[in-house]
């Protein structure tokens, strides 16, 4: 049997914990061997703001390994720090710093990644979100070989995701985050085993996933429903479609289409009200929504929000949006 890889592992979210757990679970095989994890630095959260520990620290820690949080790799010590684990190869998952070109090429086989979207499509901090702002029908985990441009290294290897119709972002995190993890797993057997091959990209065929805004939840209600239901899934639950009312900014948190061709309506006003929800006339159709949350409150169901405080600010007539 040949000898296990050395591995250091660097990921800081829940998504890159999922491909950390795939690792560990291969520990009896003894084909692997994570000598350390680096995470970002522990960040301030909640009411009291205390420092909290990210969740690839957390399992680190849980299972004995030797962590490490650099603010980056610009000072020498960082970098001769990494060179002294004598690592094979470097995983990154989601970690959060753009690695310099020294970096890269301190491990013996170099840098691989483990990114949620079939490269070259969606290339960025966020990939899982434009996908389903973009109504795809499919994505996935792409492992590539890392360099020094921005998602932009050879292919190892590719899982596939369908995109339900009613996915959030939420949802398809929690689907791709362990097929991230059987992914890397699978592209490290075929590296150890010498058996990999690197396909390049097409750049032709490439996107930016820009990091979210909230901004962009702020809902246009003369776009077409299809449109922003798409918009109210892909951010989901961050960091949330909204609209102006009578009673402050509302999140909408669930929708769903109305087969309905009346387009009398101007765009933006309730004109259905049910014990599903409240239809909202848009650019192109009406959107029904079911889920929303007001200021200093919890999500609720649309039913709930009108039989309480709520009833007139999504009654028939009223008109939603900035103008408010």
């Amino acid at each position: 049997m040949s000898a296990p890889l050395k591995i250091i592992f660097a990921g800081t979210p829940e998504f890159a914990a999922a491909s950390l757990q795939a690792l560990l679970d291969q520990r009896q095989e003894k084909r692997y061997e994570i000598v350390a994890v680096y995470t970002q630095p522990d960040r301030p959260a909640g009411r009291g703001q205390k420092l909290v520990p990210s969740p690839v620290k957390q399992l680190a820690l849980d299972h004995g390994l030797t962590v490490k949080q650099p603010l980056n790799f610009k000072e020498e010590a960082d970098r001769a720090e990494l060179a002294s684990f004598n690592a094979d190869i470097m995983i990154v998952a989601a970690y959060g710093l753009i690695l310099p070109k020294a970096v890269l090429e301190t491990p013996r086989l170099g840098c691989i990644n483990v990114h949620a979207s079939l490269l070259p499509r969606w290339r960025g901090a966020a990939p899982i979100h434009r996908a389903l702002l973009a109504g795809d029908v499919q994505t996935g985990i792409t492992i590539m070989q890392m360099d020094v441009g921005l998602d932009t290294g050879d292919m190892i290897l590719k899982h596939t995701c369908d995109i339900k119709p009613s996915d959030t972002s939420a949802s398809l995190h929690d689907r791709l985050a362990p097929l991230g993890g059987a992914a890397l797993i699978a592209a490290l057997d075929q590296i150890q085993a010498g058996t990999h091959t690197a396909e390049a990209q097409d750049n032709n065929l490439a996107n930016y996933a820009h990091k979210l805004t909230k901004e962009e939840g702020n809902i246009d209600w003369t776009q077409p429903a299809a449109q922003i239901e798409r918009q109210i899934r892909g951010l989901c639950p961050w960091p949330s479609a909204y609209t102006q009312t009578g009673a402050g900014v509302m999140k909408i948190h669930a929708a769903s289409l109305v087969n309905d061709n009346d387009q009398s309506a101007p765009a933006g006003q309730v004109v259905l009200v049910s014990k599903e929800g409240v239809g909202i006339a848009t650019g192109d159709g009406t959107l029904l929504i079911t889920e929303v949350q007001f200021p200093g409150g919890k999500r609720i169901y649309v039913r709930d929000a009108l039989n309480g405080k709520y009833q007139q600010t999504l009654g028939l007539g009223v008109m939603l949006g900035e103008s408010v």
